[in-house]
């Protein structure tokens, strides 16, 4: 289904995740996996994390939705992502790729050009990250930052929700494809799933810096706020912007 995306639509893609519990499998950065998790946890998914070769194959398979992110990455988790995609794949599952710090490394550039053969049914980066990578037609694009773009074809929009102290805290990006590939487990429309979760990470920040001192009370109070987030909260504060994205 595609349609117009905007605050109802993205409260009942909650409730709906709320009601499915859908697991998450991630392949992800070992620097932020606890807050991967526990955000995953919080807003009502299940999250799981082994990147063992011998199996996270049948991990991947069994998912609803697996993640891909490329911080910290090793030879043997490259192992683990190329056998944890194709998995995905043969089990018609989506998977979302966060090409993290591939502007940095040629290796890294290299490898994500590889998954991107792969077709992956979303693809979230920052600004740098971005401009190294190309575009592809059947692939959700998600570029974040102050404003977050997302465009599939020649469809588009801006979403304008967050809190500056999101960037404060380690792992709120990588958090932000957890809950991307959390909602397109619940929803066959990319560009949807991909503003469901970034909306919903968006104004829990702005929830959470609210009772906040600092970056640090933030990381604690932005779990509280994605677990007591409702559906009218999108109604309430989504800032959504449809043209020029």
């Amino acid at each position: 289904m595609n349609g117009a995306i905007d605050a109802a639509r993205l409260a009942d893609l909650l409730a709906r995740l709320r009601a499915r519990k859908p697991r998450v499998h991630c392949l992800l950065n070992t620097v932020v996996q606890e807050r991967v998790a526990d955000g995953l946890t919080a807003l009502g998914a299940v999250p799981s994390m082994t990147s063992s070769p011998e199996e996270v194959a049948e991990f991947a398979a069994r998912a609803d939705a697996l993640l891909v992110n490329l911080g910290t990455l090793t030879a043997e988790r490259r192992q683990a992502t190329e056998t944890g995609v194709q998995a995905a794949r043969a089990a018609g599952r989506p998977w979302v790729l966060d090409p993290v710090k591939c502007d940095v490394s040629a290796v890294r550039l290299a490898f994500a050009r590889k998954l991107l053969a792969e077709r992956p049914t979303i693809v979230k980066a920052n600004e740098a990250e971005r401009a190294v990578i190309e575009a592809l037609d059947e692939t959700a694009m998600i570029e974040t930052g102050a404003a977050d773009r997302l465009r599939l074809g020649d469809r588009a929009l801006t979403l304008h929700n967050g809190h500056p102290w999101l960037a404060a805290v380690t792992g709120t990006g990588c958090l932000a494809g957890a809950l991307v590939a959390g909602f397109a487990a619940v929803e066959a429309d990319p560009l949807a799933a991909g503003a469901a979760g970034l909306a919903v990470l968006g104004i829990a920040a702005e929830r959470a810096a609210e009772r906040a001192r600092g970056p640090g009370s933030f990381a604690v109070e932005l779990l509280d706020a994605l677990a007591l987030l409702e559906p009218a909260d999108l109604h309430q504060s989504l800032r959504i912007d449809h043209a020029g994205a």
